[in-house]
């Protein structure tokens, strides 16, 4: 606001601009719709005629109850004392309080020092609602956009899975469940190992879920999708400025949206060894550096890494910092691809056709026994994510509620297979059917002829690869090389 007595202006010039401040001040007082007046000690000291009448609805029979105490005490939700503390005007506002929804203004008032002795509030609309309504329209929006945002933000940073979205009742899964639980009660780093689509974010998910972190943030953070002149803004946050185009009010990195949570790091072999070291650094000390800040903050994250890849092989080959896998590798928890829990498969097969289903608004297929048969003898290289994509592609491509071995064998020719596995024959009910030969042989004698006849049919289907054999009967190569001396000592041929 121009200093009145400004000696430096022409006498005609401040004649001007003083006769012009009491034509704005009067114009405003008949215009507005209300004015008062508060000192510099926020007290309120004048009001004009149009604001007695608000006086009834904020409660004040008399203005002698309302004139002369703290605006604060007198006005609900009024901003007079910020403009106070701070000189600067509130020139366009909402206000609402009993008496109604305002639009309003505040402006300081200085002396010849330039000291602010004062502030004047002029209630420029008494009904926004109606004479500026595109503008109430457009803010209500704004708002209610602003919180579906929160809203939605709010939900992605929860966890989306518990340990009973795991399906699986297999000794293997029920291994991996039975680790991740133990796991969730400690505030130790955990590492899920395991290939590609093993349902290892899932697991990161629910060790959070049932961790006494559950009521706080589950951040996740793809290492593979992030460039890496952006990681370190994406782990540690920016200050503000912090460089050209940088934001002004700065950004908060994962870090310090996990505080008091979990950080997820998927693919954790992806990160570049600069983002390493600072990683290290921030689980050493539980303290971040945003970028371009000197400034550190302290955070309280529980870390959870997954990876498909050999971190100790990366170790040795210098790619991954010795420090960092040491500090993550506290409680390694293995996750078991889908060729090792064979049996777990129909009930994958049924929970997934009924999600496609609900995901699709659609009726959920039932896969037949030969249709079974044929996905259970596969190797599933990409593991559950594999076999969604080939069940998304039965459901869309079948025109009956069953699915057949057919259909089944088809999808997986056209899905890139270089070889599909024939379908294993089903076992012999012991409840019905006709009458089967009983073998008369002890029980071992039994189970160690099936178990060279199963030998002899995956070295056979491997082409005498011993590795894939034991990959294809879901043991390990020792376990196969063992069997094999056993039966070389028999005189046994395979």
């Amino acid at each position: 606001m121009p200093n009145m007595s400004d000696t430096r202006l022409p006498r005609d010039a401040q004649s001007i601009l003083e006769l012009a401040a009491r034509s704005m001040f009067d114009l405003f007082a008949n215009a507005s719709e209300g004015m008062l007046l508060v000192d510099r000690k926020g007290r309120v000291v004048w009001i004009n005629d149009q604001y007695r009448r608000f006086l009834p609805a904020l409660g004040y029979a008399r203005e002698e109850d309302f004139v002369g105490h703290p605006v604060s005490s007198v006005v609900q939700n009024t901003q007079m004392h910020q403009v106070l503390e701070t000189g600067k005007p509130i020139l366009i506002d909402l206000l609402t309080n009993k008496a109604g929804t305002f639009v309003v203004s505040r402006i300081p008032l200085r002396d010849e020092t330039g000291e602010v002795i004062g502030v004047l509030g002029i209630v420029l609309f008494d009904h926004p609602e109606t004479t500026l309504q595109p503008f109430i329209a457009k803010f209500a929006r704004l708002e209610q956009d602003l919180n579906e945002a929160r809203r939605e933000l709010a939900s992605q940073r929860r966890a989306k899975y518990t340990f009973a979205s795991f399906v699986g009742t297999s000794p293997a899964a029920l291994e991996v469940k039975r680790q991740a639980r133990r796991a969730a009660l400690s505030a130790s780093p955990v590492l899920l190992l395991g290939e590609t689509g093993t349902g290892k974010e899932l697991l990161a998910h629910a060790i959070h879920a049932a961790s006494p972190r559950a009521g706080r943030s589950f951040v996740g953070v793809n290492m593979a999708a992030v460039p890496e002149a952006l990681m370190e803004a994406e782990f540690f946050g920016v200050a503000p400025g912090a460089y050209t185009g940088a934001d002004k009010k700065g950004r908060e990195g994962k870090f310090k949206l996990a505080d008091g949570g979990t950080l997820f790091l998927d693919e954790l072999g992806d990160m570049p060894m600069t983002v390493q070291v600072k990683l290290l650094r921030a689980l050493q000390d539980g303290e971040i550096e945003p970028l371009g800040s000197n400034q550190l903050i302290r955070c309280d994250v529980r870390v959870v890494a997954a990876t498909s890849r050999d971190l100790a092989q990366l170790v040795r080959e210098g790619r991954f910092r010795e420090e960092l896998y040491y500090r993550l590798n506290v409680l390694p928890i293995r996750v078991p691809p889908l060729r090792e829990r064979r049996d777990d498969l129909p009930l994958l097969v049924e929970a997934l056709c009924e999600d496609i289903a609900a995901r699709g608004g659609s009726a959920q297929h039932e896969l037949d026994a030969g249709a079974q048969a044929l996905l259970a003898a596969q190797p599933w290289r990409g593991n559950i994510r594999e076999l969604r994509n080939v069940l998304e592609q039965l459901a869309l491509r079948s025109d009956t509620p069953q699915i057949h071995a057919a259909l089944v064998e088809q999808v997986l020719r056209q899905s890139g297979l270089d070889h599909i596995e024939p379908a294993v024959a089903p076992a012999v009910s012991l409840r019905s059917g006709p009458a089967v030969a009983l073998d008369e042989r002890p029980l071992p004698e039994q189970i160690a002829d099936l178990e060279r006849r199963a030998i002899a049919a995956a070295l056979a289907r491997t082409g005498g690869n011993r590795a894939a054999a034991a990959r294809w009967l879901g043991i390990s190569r020792a376990s196969l090389y063992d069997k094999l001396g056993d039966m070389s000592e028999n005189q046994t041929t395979v």
